[in-house]
């Protein structure tokens, strides 16, 4: 059998539309949606996902903002900038650019930004109304494998879900948001002695560490559902995830590709977000 490919593009052109749509009315009610993404430094890959944030934000006929400061930047000049975007009422969103320079506490950062503004879901306010299933802004990334589940109709009450890493961004809220549809859930990290073992019970398999081939056609069972949501380069230089995509498509009954998979999807929560925020402005 060959995997069907969850394509994360064409379901993220189908969410803008909806996005786009939903802006529209509420700039008829005189909202516009507001996203201010704040740059320190120069960190190529970062100016990279900024780039296309901003891109999305222009799409959908969102207002955006884009802070470019230099890595000299102190840790306090950085605070007043998030607290003077929590007063702005022109902004219904605020994203802090990842990583910072090491000499700013970027949890403190995160901490700053006002529960109601934020719309990566890293606020340790989100974290505990994911945890509790209390209204909340999502992480993007799981947010974006949960609506990729949803959109080829996959029923998680009672399957098994692998998630393997454990990050804050996207290993623990993936769980929790499988959790909420009453999936069994396990998460793998460095210290999982078998690996494989824990794989291969999976129904569905979401890999999120950041290393090439940490999952391959042996350590997935037939049929089984494989979000990659890993960021890598090959020895070509292309770019690629943390699943051998040609052995484990062999295998799984879906897939998602990289690129073209969850990456798209993570953008287009982030929008998402920021209009849910907006709207709830205007039910205030």
């Amino acid at each position: 059998m060959t995997a069907q490919l969850i394509d994360g593009n064409a379901l993220s052109r189908q969410l803008r539309a909806d996005v786009t749509a939903r802006v529209t009315a509420l700039k008829a009610n005189g909202i516009t949606p507001g996203l201010a993404v704040v740059l320190v430094g120069e960190n190529a890959a970062s100016q990279v996902y900024v780039r296309n944030k901003v891109k999305a934000c222009e799409d959908t006929g969102m207002h955006s903002v884009l802070e470019r400061w230099p890595a000299t930047m102190t840790e306090a000049e950085l605070l007043a900038r998030v607290d003077a975007l929590n007063a702005d009422t022109t902004i219904h969103g605020i994203l802090v650019q990842l990583p910072l320079p090491a000499h700013i506490d970027a949890q403190k950062v995160i901490e700053a930004i006002s529960p109601a503004k934020d719309v990566d879901g890293f606020h340790i306010a989100s974290a505990g109304a994911l945890m509790t299933g209390m209204p909340g802004f999502w992480p993007c990334t799981p947010y974006g494998c949960m609506k990729m589940l949803e959109s080829i109709g996959y029923e998680l009450k009672g399957k098994h879900a692998v998630v393997i890493g454990r990050s804050n961004i996207v290993g623990k809220p993936m769980a929790l948001m499988l959790l909420q549809q009453n999936a069994t859930v396990t998460i793998c990290h460095s210290a999982t002695k078998d690996l494989k073992a824990m794989t291969l019970q999976a129904d569905v398999i979401v890999a999120a560490v950041g290393k090439r081939n940490v999952l391959t056609a042996d350590m997935v069972k037939a049929g089984a559902v494989v979000l990659d949501v890993g960021m890598n380069r090959n020895d070509e230089g292309k770019l690629c995830g943390d699943v051998d995509f040609e052995g484990v498509k062999q295998v799984a009954g879906w897939i998602t590709p990289v690129p073209g998979g969850v990456g798209p999807m993570t953008i287009t929560m982030l929008m998402v977000n920021t209009l849910e925020s907006a709207e709830r402005t205007e039910r205030r």
